[in-house]
């Protein structure tokens, strides 16, 4: 496959790429949006975006100025992003769950103009706003915000606004949207992109490697404030006039089934959890799923055997793949018609990858070290974050902490973060490995493994998992199955059995608090 070549003029913004343009081309009246309840076109969208951009520029939002979008998946959250796109400002996708303490240490770290918040989530971010002397000017969105009367409603100004909004003529290099990186320990560092790189990955992977077409309905389990979703279920279809299914409840195997069955995508967004978790449904294989095309998965690994579960029970496509808020979405992917179960597929054309030592110097196939990768969607760095920034951008690099190795057909599989890996008996272990070994025992639905020192201050494995059924004696089942189909000194020296896991802010599993248990 032809790398893509994508050279956006010096004056350009997403906002017109994105939602404009498909006015332009004749397409204002196909879906854009498919609710439960209604349906909205390119042009209705475009028309809301045009009005909360107006109703914003009134309250004096400047461009690139922050704006904080603490908003629940529906028309409100696609209209509200582009509208302050179009104006030249910056977007920042805030999950809306979090609590008061992380949501005031992001607002001091930020510091937005404003803040966009829908009704469920005003009282938290009430909460947060009077823990810090930063705390932004709240808009609140939807009708039970607004009823609240506390703020002004968005949706009041708008209502009154004008359909018309000439969209600012940003430079492709100005910051768009920030996103937050995904790192399981620590506060997550905020990544300064660029209208070229949303651009950027929109032609190499979703139209040129994935083949997004305007006949395609997506639907994603993750939520857009998600950099994962934000593309593959709004951004990636809105590029070729194409519909998405948005639902606001938490995804449950449930809800995703009937969703499913409402809206019949042809690419389903979804992530290893998910996955495990509608394929361990009790109903799984009375599901017609026929509809997909393919599903996607990242945010974590997918171990082969759950891919396999997935296929023999949906009988779909399901194509993992790895990417970076700091190179915007997948860069590594299986593809249709080219999957190697158990790997992370191979570099997305446009895109280059290296395997590389600690020296820099890249490494032979087989070998374990750092994923650098290059292209058109590096961001400009991290926010107040000179000395992060300048260890993982180097030149037209970037270098993350992810260790994979590379077969000779250019496969990468993942070996876990550095941060992650650990020196067991004077020998290096990915806890993915013990994972996927874990991973096929019966017993087991979800697990994370991860170095635990003892008391002489040696690093063991410690595994963490969720059990299908009954735990009793568990423990000592997995240590023997670990024992029989690993080396021994990769086997858990305890496993622990949680109700459910520690997450991060965009759901991973959160390694640290599982460390900080013991």
């Amino acid at each position: 496959m032809a790398a893509p070549v994508f050279d956006p003029p010096e004056r350009f913004n997403i906002a017109d790429y994105f939602l404009d343009a498909r006015v332009r081309e004749g397409r204002g009246e196909r879906v854009a949006l498919r609710l439960d309840d209604r349906e909205l076109t390119y042009a209705e969208v475009q028309a809301l975006a045009n009005r909360y951009g107006n109703a914003l520029r009134e309250t004096g939002l400047r461009r690139e100025e922050r704006v904080f979008l603490l908003l629940d998946d529906g028309p409100e959250f696609p209209a509200a992003l582009f509208g302050i796109v179009k104006l030249g400002a910056v977007a920042i996708m805030v999950n809306p769950v979090q609590k008061p303490d992380q949501l005031a240490e992001l607002i001091d770290y930020c510091e937005p103009a404003c803040a966009l918040v829908g009704g469920a989530h005003l009282e938290g971010f009430e909460a947060a706003c009077a823990q810090t002397d930063r705390a932004p000017a709240i808009l609140t969105v939807g009708a039970g915000a607004a009823a609240s009367g506390r703020h002004r409603s968005l949706d009041q100004l708008a209502a009154h606004a004008s359909e018309r909004l000439k969209t600012v003529e940003t430079h492709r290099d100005d910051a768009a949207i920030w996103l937050f990186s995904g790192g399981t320990t620590g506060r997550p560092k905020a990544v300064v992109q660029t209208h070229r790189s949303f651009a950027n990955t929109t032609e190499c992977y979703a139209k040129a490697a994935l083949g997004f077409t305007e006949d395609d309905v997506t639907m994603s389990i993750p939520k857009l404030y998600f950099g994962y979703a934000t593309g593959s279920n709004l951004l990636f279809p809105f590029s070729v006039g194409a519909s998405v299914a948005l639902f606001p409840e938490h995804p449950t195997p449930e809800v995703v089934f009937e969703k499913i069955r409402r809206h019949r995508p042809t690419i389903l967004i979804n992530v290893p959890t998910m996955v495990n978790k509608m394929v361990e449904h009790p109903s799984a294989r009375k599901q017609d799923l026929s509809c997909l095309r393919f599903a996607t998965s990242a945010g974590e690994a997918l171990p082969a055997p759950l891919y396999q579960r997935w296929r023999d029970t949906f009988g779909v496509e399901l194509l993992d793949g790895l990417g970076t808020a700091e190179m915007w979405h997948i860069f590594v992917s299986n593809l249709p018609g080219a999957v190697k179960p158990g790997t992370l597929g191979r570099a997305v054309p446009g895109f280059e990858i290296e395997v590389r030592g600690d020296d820099g110097r890249e490494l032979a196939d087989g070998e374990v070290g750092r994923l650098w990768v290059r292209g058109g969607s590096r961001a400009l760095g991290y926010w107040r974050n000179l000395e992060k920034t300048s260890a993982a951008f180097r030149g037209e690099w970037f270098v993350g902490g992810d260790l994979v190795s590379r077969d000779a057909e250019g496969y990468v599989t993942y070996c876990g973060r550095a941060d992650d890996v650990l020196k067991v008996a004077g020998k290096w272990l990915a806890p993915q490995e013990v994972e996927s070994c874990l991973m096929r025992h019966p017993r087991v639905a979800e697990c994370a493994v991860v170095g635990i020192e003892d008391a002489a201050g040696l690093t063991k494995p410690y595994a963490f998992v969720l059990a299908k059924a009954d735990p009793d004696g568990l423990e000592e089942e997995l240590k023997a199955f670990c024992l029989d189909n690993l080396q021994a000194y990769k086997h858990p020296r305890r496993v622990i059995v949680l109700d459910s896991f520690p997450r991060t802010h965009l759901g991973k599993i959160d390694r640290g608090k599982l460390k900080a248990m013991v």
